[in-house]
C-alpha cells in the first residue's frame, strides 16, 4: 500500500472508465487504512491536500495558484472544481423530493421498465385455493429516455483568478453547480407534464375554478391520485402564492410558522416544490412512485484543460434525463384563466 504522500498524481487518474478520480485515488490508498490515527475521517482526495498544505475554505483559505505549485498538486484541481460544483448542486438540490430512485449508466441509451396493471388488478384480493393468482407485468419502455447536458464553461485565465482566495472561488463554482440543479428540475418538471415519450404524458384534473386554487380543487386532487398518495405539490412561484392564501391554511399556527422560519404550511401533508416550469398548474403526485432520475457519469470536467492550460476555457457539465415508472402516480390541476 503506498503512503498517501508519495503517491503520484497524473491527469491519466480522470481517465479510468467508471471511476471518479476520488476512486481511483482512494484504491492507491484506502481510508480504512487511517483507522485510530490523526488522519481518520479525511478522505484520499483530503489527504492529498493536507500533503500539499492547500487550505480550500476557511479562515486562512490559500490561493489558486496554490494548486500549481507543481505538475502533482496540480492534478488535483479539477477534483476540487468538481466536488465544489457538486456542493452547490446539492445546496440548490429539491429534486429529491419528486424522484423515487436514481439510476446511474454508463453510455447515452437507457430504456426504463413500466408496470400498468388494470384496475382490477391493483388490489390484492383474497386468491381461492386452487385459483390465478393477479399478475403485474413489468415490461421495458418503447423508447429511449432522453438525456440532456446542462452545464456551464468556466471561461477565465490563470492570470485573472491565481491570487483569487479559494474560498471565494468555490462560490462561483457553487453557483454554476445552482444552475445545474435548477436546469435538471426544469427537465424533470417537463417530463412528470409531457412524459418521457412513451405515452404516459399527465392526466389533468380541471375544477372549474378559474385561475384560483381553493382547499376543494386540493382535495379533488388527492382523491384523483388514488391509490397513490399526495405527498409533493410542484407549482410556480405564483401558483404557490395563491396556496399560501387559501383560507383553510391561514390560521394563526401556520402563519407564525411560516412569520418566523419561512416554512410554509403544506397543504394536505404534501411537500411544496416551487418550479416555474409548472406554469399555471399545480402537479401533484406520489415521490416514490412517479419519477426516476437517469445520469450518465457524474459531473464532468475537461480536466485537461484545467490541468495544461491552467483554466482558460473549461466545461463543467452533467449529464441527465427523466423517465416516468408509473403514469398514474402524478396528476396536474388545472388552474384556468
Amino acid at each position: 500500500m503506498a503512503s498517501y504522500d508519495n503517491i503520484r498524481l497524473e491527469k491519466g487518474m480522470y481517465q479510468v472508465a467508471g471511476k471518479g478520480f476520488g476512486r481511483v485515488l482512494e484504491e492507491l490508498d484506502p481510508s480504512e487504512s487511517y483507522k485510530n490515527t490523526p488522519l481518520e475521517g479525511l478522505d484520499a482526495y483530503q489527504r492529498q491536500l493536507k500533503r500539499f498544505d492547500i487550505k480550500v475554505s476557511g479562515f486562512g483559505s490559500d490561493c489558486v495558484e496554490k494548486f500549481f505549485a507543481t505538475s502533482d498538486s496540480s492534478a488535483l484541481f479539477p477534483e476540487y472544481v468538481a466536488r465544489a460544483v457538486k456542493q452547490g448542486i446539492s445546496e440548490a438540490n429539491v429534486l429529491d423530493k419528486i424522484i423515487a430512485t436514481k439510476t446511474m449508466i454508463e453510455g447515452m441509451d437507457y430504456r426504463s421498465i413500466t408496470s400498468g396493471p388494470g384496475a382490477d388488478r391493483k388490489a390484492l384480493k383474497a386468491v381461492a385455493e386452487g385459483a390465478v393468482i393477479p399478475e403485474t407485468t413489468v415490461t421495458t419502455q418503447e423508447n429511449l429516455i432522453k438525456l440532456h447536458k446542462r452545464g456551464r464553461m468556466l471561461v477565465t485565465s490563470y492570470e485573472a483568478v491565481r491570487f483569487a482566495k479559494l474560498d471565494l472561488f468555490t462560490v462561483t463554482l457553487r453557483q454554476i453547480g445552482a444552475y445545474i440543479a435548477s436546469a435538471q428540475l426544469d427537465d424533470a418538471v417537463k417530463v412528470l407534464t409531457d412524459g418521457d415519450g412513451n405515452n404516459n404524458a399527465i392526466t389533468a384534473i380541471k375544477t372549474g375554478v378559474a385561475g384560483n386554487v381553493t382547499y376543494q380543487s386540493l382535495v379533488a386532487l388527492w382523491e384523483a391520485l388514488n391509490p397513490y398518495g399526495l405527498n409533493t405539490l410542484v407549482a410556480s412561484p405564483a401558483v404557490i402564492a395563491k396556496l399560501l392564501c387559501i383560507a383553510e391554511l391561514k390560521d394563526a399556527i401556520a402563519g407564525l410558522n411560516f412569520q418566523g422560519t419561512g416554512r410554509m404550511v403544506t397543504p394536505l401533508g404534501a411537500s411544496i416544490v416551487k418550479a416555474q416550469a409548472a406554469g399555471g398548474s399545480i402537479i401533484g403526485l406520489d415521490k416514490g412512485f412517479a419519477l426516476e432520475m437517469v445520469c450518465a457519469g457524474d459531473v464532468n470536467i475537461d480536466y485537461d484543460k484545467l490541468i495544461d492550460r491552467q483554466l482558460e476555457r473549461a466545461a463543467i457539465t452533467s449529464i441527465a434525463g427523466f423517465a416516468k415508472i408509473f403514469a398514474e402516480a402524478s396528476k396536474k390541476l388545472e388552474l384556468a384563466a
